[in-house]
């Protein structure tokens, strides 16, 4: 498929994506979006192992196309020296790199950090617990880190106390988050004339750094009163309403009397429940009326109940499916979806960019390539057209 260059905040760096499955891709095809030009190696064969994670059909799941979009693939066998040279001449040319193998992985195969450094390239190592420390050659996955991070317990089922993971890869994604800022980060910083560098990032440390923003209250604060065991959003409950499930978020005083008045629940003018250092020190008042507001919403539909919070003016939202988003006012308005075709996986549909940029705008670049799509064109770039057969001949490259 023809790529169109995306003219956005990173249109001209170039960067050569070693990485797999979810964490490092996810965080370079976000800096795609902003018009990166990204180069995926894969392994001839099989290729990345996201492409057979989940939902998929022609050798592309939908893991592998939201992880992989405005990528060319080339496929490469690095157990061979002459896979390993192609790779080494892609990152010659490249300005970043990004690699989330178990440490020492690269430097085995002649692709570290010193191996390949120059003073202005910036090298990303992602991995599971880090290069330091009894943990660092641990495999690790989603689930693992969640466990480790303190994700899982903060998440246990509050009457056995038994670990509940979440229902996505949120270490995976988190970590992806962190990754995509640091890699700017270190941009800039060279742009700013302090040169390329390396990065490391661990999976744990960026998800720990996640959860302790909000979960980990009596922790941060050790001389604290010890109210906060988990996050201030763990007790949230939705309303049942007779057709479906809503929220209400009322944080402030005037939400929290606005919510029982929606709801016909008198009672919040007490004094002990009217300010939110009452309703902290009477927690036992402030619960019983939020239980007979959920009980007076059983009776009303979602429309009705999401209506009268509204004119309550209390922060509220109607819960949604992935499949029912297309069909909301709200997300229709804006375009947050966009549809496309694959051209062997058909019909996609995806969100677009989440960052709006006025002057560079990003956009979703072209679908995830099939394996290999590219490696002729790249190889071409790189002054080997004539020995492409020969490279093809040997499984070198597919």
């Amino acid at each position: 498929m023809e790529r169109v260059p995306i003219d956005g905040p990173l249109a001209g760096v170039r960067i050569v994506d070693l990485s797999t499955a979810a964490t490092g891709p996810y965080a370079v095809t976000l800096l795609a979006d902003q018009g990166a030009d990204v180069i995926k190696v894969e392994r001839p064969g099989i290729g990345d192992i996201s492409r057979w994670i989940g939902t998929a059909t022609g050798g592309i799941s939908a893991l592998y196309q939201m992880c992989n979009r405005g990528k060319r693939c080339v496929g490469v066998d690095l157990r061979t020296d002459a896979g390993r040279d192609i790779v080494k001449a892609l990152i010659a040319r490249a300005d970043v790199v990004v690699q989330n193998w178990r440490p020492g992985v690269a430097q085995r195969l002649g692709l570290g950090y010193d191996d390949v450094r120059r003073d202005d390239l910036v090298y990303c190592s992602i991995s599971g617990f880090g290069a330091d420390g009894p943990y660092a050659g641990k495999g690790a996955y989603d689930t693992v880190i969640q466990a480790y991070s303190g994700i899982a317990e903060n998440q246990k089922d509050a009457e056995t106390g038994r670990p509940r993971f979440s229902n996505q890869a949120l270490a995976d994604k988190v970590t992806a988050l962190t990754a995509a800022q640091a890699i700017t980060a270190a941009l800039f910083a060279r742009e700013r004339g302090r040169g390329g560098q390396h990065l490391e990032l661990s999976m744990l440390d960026a998800v720990i750094s996640f959860l302790w923003v909000d979960s980990a209250g009596n922790d941060v604060l050790r001389d604290g009163d010890g109210s906060q065991p988990g996050s201030f959003v763990a007790d949230v409950r939705p309303y049942a309403f007779t057709d479906g499930w809503g929220i209400a978020t009322p944080t402030s005083d005037a939400d929290f009397a606005g919510m029982c008045r929606a709801f016909g629940v008198e009672g919040y003018d007490d004094p002990r429940v009217a300010t939110i250092a009452e309703r902290r020190r009477n927690r036992e008042v402030g619960h019983a009326l939020v239980t007979r507001c959920h009980e007076a919403a059983t009776k009303l539909t979602v429309a009705e109940g999401i209506a009268r919070l509204e004119a309550e003016n209390v922060p509220c939202g109607v819960v949604l499916g992935p499949g029912e988003l297309a069909s909301d006012p709200h997300i229709a308005a804006v375009g947050l979806l966009e549809d496309d075709t694959h051209p062997t996986a058909g019909r996609l549909r995806q969100p677009r960019h989440p960052s709006r940029f006025a002057g560079t705008p990003a956009r979703l670049g072209t679908p995830a390539p099939t394996l290999g799509a590219d490696t002729d064109a790249i190889l071409t770039e790189l002054g080997l057209t004539e020995r492409i057969a020969e490279l093809r001949g040997a499984k070198v490259v597919c």
